[in-house]
């Protein structure tokens, strides 16, 4: 584990503005953007509607404004359309709400565009979903909620002009889906204040030579139990690794205990709680490796690549299956490594030795961290943010 005595920053959720703070937000600029979302979070939320806000805001040399609104405030009043050319309406179930405000959009002659993250639209792809995530299928309880989640997304994407995802294989289940939507890519990148500190974190990593301990630690971030199958792709050879080199420890964030798996390693597994995206910057941080093992379905290659970003701006090595996105990310063997299912061993055991070798680990630490902030860095994103609110509509 890298031994560096990192900085910590100070936390508080950065979505509390009012609504009439945000209202100016919008009628700042000659083209504005109106988000809807129907309730902020630290997921969804953040990547797809917060950033794009944050980012037009922080750019002085562009002529579009943002805001973003929630069911809060369309139980109020719809009012902010009025200053709306374009209104994104990212991953909201349909509702007499939802329905209402597009509606009052469309009596206006505003574009409405649908913005989305995963495959969760389609219910002739439900079962992927339900299967990938390690559900309890014979649940009908379970089916029913999956069903009428999606059933409601998908009535909601069927009212928009337009949609926006994360990559073009996402874009392309929604086309076969429903045929009429024009579609836009905008990538998920770095939050400005996650990207300051990262920088900063790496910086200290960097200034120390890369200083560590003795251990070394192997992160998991999933933040979520549902991906129990996913890391099931891993686990053997985790448990092959950990078993023959008594230095490896595993970190899992936000995925709650395993069974019995790595009982048998007592406290070379480290458990943390779900952190807020700052904090979980600096927990990757001191890992020398994060693994981002997926299975090969259409579900997961509508994933996007964060888990490998958020690694590489703080200096830590990835190592990701080979899905759309990862494949559209990383280089292999020099930003970080993709993986087959069946090459977590030898994939374990490189980056062990590439641990080893400060000089080697170093040189593909600077490179990923500059090709992402070159890629996913927060104060690129302002045209792609643009392009794909206006192209689409």
């Amino acid at each position: 584990m890298f031994n560096t005595v990192l900085s910590t920053m100070d936390y508080s959720d950065p979505w509390s503005a009012s609504y009439d703070d945000r209202l100016s937000m919008l009628a700042g600029r000659k083209r504005r953007i109106a988000y809807f979302y129907e309730h902020p979070d630290a997921s969804t939320f953040r990547y797809r509607v917060l950033n794009p806000v944050l980012t037009l805001k922080a750019n002085q040399d562009i002529d579009t404004s943002a805001a973003w609104f929630d069911l809060r405030d369309i139980k109020q009043d719809m009012d902010f359309l009025n200053y709306a050319d374009v209104l994104i309406i990212c991953r909201a179930r349909y509702s007499a709400a939802v329905s209402g405000l597009i509606e009052r959009a469309r009596s206006k002659s505003i574009p409405v565009l649908f913005d989305c993250d995963d495959l969760v639209f389609d219910p002739d792809r439900l079962h992927l979903l339900v299967d990938s995530l390690n559900q309890d299928q014979s649940n009908n309880e379970l089916w029913d909620s999956w069903f009428a989640y999606v059933g409601r997304i998908s009535a909601t994407l069927r009212l928009c002009d337009g949609i926006i995802t994360t990559n073009q294989y996402l874009a392309e289940r929604a086309l076969e889906f429903l045929p009429k939507l024009r579609t836009a890519i905008m990538p998920n990148y770095l939050n400005p204040l996650q990207q300051e500190y990262s920088k900063k974190l790496f910086k200290e990593k960097s200034d120390s030579n890369w200083c560590r301990n003795e251990k070394i630690h192997i992160g998991y971030f999933s933040g979520s139990p549902t991906h129990i199958r996913d890391f099931g792709i891993a686990l053997p050879a985790i448990q092959r690794l950990m078993d023959s080199d008594p230095r490896v420890t595993l970190r899992v964030v936000g995925f709650g205990a395993f069974n019995d798996e790595f009982a048998r390693f007592g406290s070379r597994v480290e458990y943390f709680p779900l952190q807020d995206f700052i904090s979980l910057q600096r927990v990757i941080a001191e890992v020398e490796i994060n693994i981002a093992p997926l299975q090969e379905n259409q579900f997961t290659n509508c994933k996007s690549e964060l888990k490998f970003f958020e690694a590489a701006i703080c200096g830590t090595l990835t190592l990701a299956s080979p899905t759309f996105a990862f494949k559209n990310s990383i280089q292999h063997g020099i930003t970080g490594f993709l993986v087959p299912s069946y090459g977590w061993d030898d994939a374990l055991k490189a980056a062990i030795a590439l641990v080893e070798n400060k000089s080697s680990y170093a040189a593909i630490a600077n490179t990923a961290a500059s090709a992402v902030i070159e890629k996913y860095g927060w104060n690129r994103a302002s045209e792609n943010i643009i392009d794909a609110a206006f192209a689409v509509a």
